[in-house]
Formats: C-alpha cells, sequence, structure tokens
C-alpha cells in the first residue's frame, strides 16, 4: 500500500501536513533552505525498497514550453494557399513567399512563418510534429482559466496539474487501487522520482501533484540556501546541521528524522543542479530567456539527473495591436522560440541525449481568425501544437481548421488536447493514461513506434 493511500500511516500523515504548509514557509523566511521545495514530494518508506515497473523506460524527458499569453497559430502554422487567410488579414497576412511551405508527401497545405526556420529545418529532418486545430469544448478566452484547464486537463480548470499526478502515480501509487493498479490486482511499485524542475519565479499549476510539487528556480545561483548571503560565517554552520545524517538516538519514523533527511538531500540536490548549470556549453545559444531556460535544462540532462518532467516558459504572445506580419513583435517572439530550440536540440545531439528528449509547446489558445482594427488580433481558440525529438511522428498532423465554418469568428478544434497529452502519456512516457487524466482520450499518434 502506498503512503498516499494509507490514512492510518501516521508518518504519512505528518508529512501531508508538513507539505500542505511548506510553500507559504518557503516564501517567508530566508532561513528556511530550498529543501523545503526538496521535501515536498514523498519519499519512499524505509526498508520498502525500490523496484523498477517492467517496462517503463526511466530515461525518457519530457520538456514542455508553453507559449504565455495566446500565440496566434494562424500566423504561424500558416493556410498561405487559402484565399480567405488573406482576406481576413489584409495586412497581417504573410505573402505566400514569406512561408517555408510544409506542401508534400509528408506535410499539407500549410506552412510556417518565415521567423521558424530552424524548426523547419527540424522538420525536414524528422524530428518535429506539427499538430493542428487543438483545443477542447466550450473553450474559454480568459488567460488565466485556459491556462489552468490546459495546466489540469479539466475543463474546470481546478484540481492538480496532470504532470503533478503523473509523478505522483510513478512515485507513489497515486490513482491506484489498493494494491497499486487501477484494479488493485498487482502488488505496489514504488520508484525513485525526482521532482519535476520549473525555471521561472512560479511553479506552473501543471505540475503541482496531490503528494509532488516541483522544484522551481530562476536562476541556479538562488537555488541555495541564502543565509550565507547575510554573513559567509553562516554558512558552515549551516552545513553542519543540514548535512549530517540523523543520529542514532531519533526515531527513524519522526517528523524530526523526516526533516533531517529531507534536508540532506535537498543539500545535495542544490548542489548536483548548480553545478549542473555552471558547466561550459557545448554550443552557442542565442541571447533570450527561452533559450536561457533551455540552456540550463541541456546541462541538467546532460549532467546525467534523474529529472523526467522538465517546463519553461516564453512569454509575450497576447498581441491585441501591432502585431506585424512578415516581421514584428510576433515574428521576434517566433524567431526566439524556434532559435531557442534549434540550439537545444543540437546541444543534445552534441551530448548524445536527442533521442531520450521530447519536446512539447503549447499556449492557452489561439487568436481570431480576423485581424482588428489595432493590427492586432484578439482572443480565440483553437491553435496547433508542437512536438520535438527524433521520436514523434513527425509531419503534420490532423487538417488545418476552416477559415469559413467558425464558431462565432473562431476556429473549430478538431483535436482535444488531452489526446494529446494521452499520447505522450501512453507512448512516451508508458503511463496509464487514464489514471493521470483521471478520464478516457484516445491517443493522438504524435509518437511514432520506438
Amino acid at each position: 500500500m502506498s503512503l498516499h493511500n494509507n490514512p492510518s500511516d501516521a508518518r504519512a500523515y505528518t508529512r501531508r501536513d508538513f507539505l500542505n504548509s511548506s510553500l507559504i514557509l518557503a516564501s517567508a523566511a530566508f532561513t528556511v533552505p530550498s529543501f523545503i521545495q526538496r521535501s515536498a514530494y514523498a519519499l519512499p518508506q524505509p526498508g520498502a525498497g525500490l523496484a523498477s515497473i517492467p517496462g517503463v523506460p526511466e530515461d525518457r524527458v519530457l520538456v514542455v514550453v508553453q507559449l504565455s499569453g495566446g500565440n496566434d497559430g494562424l500566423n504561424t502554422v500558416i493556410p498561405y494557399l487559402d484565399d480567405t487567410y488573406y482576406r481576413v488579414r489584409p495586412s497581417l497576412g504573410l505573402a505566400r513567399d514569406q512561408v517555408l511551405s510544409l506542401a508534400g508527401a509528408n506535410g499539407a497545405d500549410v506552412g510556417l512563418h518565415r521567423a521558424l526556420e530552424q524548426i523547419k529545418s527540424l522538420y525536414d529532418n524528422g524530428q518535429c510534429a506539427v499538430v493542428q486545430g487543438v483545443g477542447y469544448p466550450n473553450p474559454n478566452r480568459s488567460h488565466f482559466k485556459s491556462m489552468d484547464i490546459w495546466h489540469t486537463a479539466e475543463t474546470s480548470g481546478t484540481g492538480d496539474g496532470w504532470l503533478g499526478r503523473y509523478v505522483d502515480a510513478e512515485c507513489c501509487g497515486y490513482g491506484k487501487g489498493e494494491s497499486g493498479t487501477p484494479d488493485g490486482s498487482a502488488p505496489v511499485q514504488i520508484k525513485a522520482v525526482e521532482p519535476p524542475v520549473s525555471i521561472g519565479r512560479t511553479a506552473p499549476l501543471a505540475l503541482m501533484g496531490r503528494t509532488t510539487k516541483p522544484v522551481s528556480f530562476e536562476t541556479a545561483d538562488l537555488f541555495r540556501w541564502t543565509g550565507q548571503d547575510v554573513h559567509k560565517d553562516l554558512l558552515d554552520p549551516y552545513r553542519t546541521i543540514s548535512e549530517r545524517p540523523v543520529p542514532a538516538e531519533v526515531d527513524e519514523h519522526s517528523t524530526a528524522a523526516f526533516l533531517m533527511r529531507t534536508s540532506m538531500d535537498a543539500q545535495i540536490a542544490s548542489d548536483s543542479i548548480r553545478r549542473a548549470v555552471s558547466a561550459s556549453p557545448l554550443v552557442q545559444y542565442p541571447n533570450s530567456d527561452l533559450a536561457r531556460q533551455l540552456e540550463m535544462v541541456s546541462k541538467m540532462i546532460r549532467a546525467g539527473m534523474k529529472t523526467r518532467v522538465y517546463y519553461v516558459n516564453h512569454g509575450g504572445f497576447d498581441t491585441h495591436s501591432g502585431q506585424g506580419g512578415p516581421f514584428g513583435r510576433h515574428a521576434n517572439l517566433l524567431q526566439q522560440f524556434a532559435e531557442a530550440i534549434g540550439a537545444f536540440y543540437r546541444d543534445l545531439e552534441r551530448q548524445g541525449n536527442a533521442a531520450r528528449v521530447l519536446t512539447m509547446s503549447f499556449s492557452e489558445f489561439g487568436r481570431r481568425v480576423a485581424q482588428n482594427a489595432s493590427q492586432g488580433t484578439d482572443h480565440g481558440t483553437a491553435a496547433p501544437m508542437f512536438l520535438f525529438g527524433p521520436m514523434v511522428a513527425a509531419g503534420v498532423i490532423g487538417s488545418h481548421p476552416s477559415l469559413t465554418d467558425l464558431d462565432q469568428g473562431d476556429l473549430k478544434y478538431g483535436l482535444d488536447f488531452r489526446s494529446v497529452y494521452a499520447g505522450i502519456l501512453e507512448d512516451w512516457l508508458v503511463a496509464d493514461s487514464t489514471i493521470v487524466l483521471e478520464d478516457t482520450f484516445r491517443p493522438a499518434k504524435v509518437i511514432r513506434s520506438v
């Protein structure tokens, strides 16, 4: 029986109680070190042992790139052969010679924005899948609510994160029967699973599980105990306290023992992350915030960290005005995206890790079909997703939504985003999508047979 499913286990109850308040404590005082982040996921019971689940590839990694603000999918994956596109976007539409065509045996009658040259290169090399018309029923056009829907994989936008639930299920058997499987027919297999890592000021809801909480930091230098910044003489006493093992006289099942073990584990994790990120780069990354985030992720992967989920963010896509066509603000954002992804995969190739890393990008919604009076676009609905890596079912997946058969001026979605999640969970992470998504969705064929 897993700790999470045993309310009679006093140690588990104490741990859950502590975890519920850990993030508040972490933001309250510098004297509480970063082990709070580390403590926010369940450790296996002493003596329980760690057993790998047969058939689960533990070296596979998922990197999520969030395009915040509502990326204009219609000027990202462009139906450049459709005259309606130019009629409704007289100044924002990209001329046909500004579009990187994907037409052909493995493509469709669409193309990429000219700023996405490095993504086109990945596409040509069989390492990019363009998933068209992704959305969900009764779409919400609020940034916050729609993002919550994508993060929770629930149209109410409430609950915990889908990736947090994935790690919960992997490390603690959450969502399974009393014996560990959906029907309780087989013994639970407890695995040592690292918490997901988010690069940024705040951890996304997608990574928040019921047992799992992510490690989140903006720079690796801040992922450490900051008391030493007050006075350097505080460092040695802190290390003496945080790195000592649990004394023999302390009950190994007590809260004090749990905190000591967690503090020491956190100190090791903090040192490991900062050591990994301080390594010299193997390739030159462009000068953008997204590139900086992905460079840190690549270094952690290169260092052999056991983290299976990383999360980064690229914002600024709320282009209500002055969006620009082949050039301008939206083009700059897309170019930063493409160049960062291109450098990331060149780095992974150099490391020999490209085949281990699947990258998924999404935005909370697309934009309306017609441009507005401010030379921009307003909140819409369906939009494309991108998947990168040698394991993807490369090419264009799905049909581009109609530009004339609209839902109150918006594109009608053709593929539920949770089907994409299900495809990633089932075919890449080898997890039961019905447990993680808490519903049944037909897995989209976004991963080739690997």
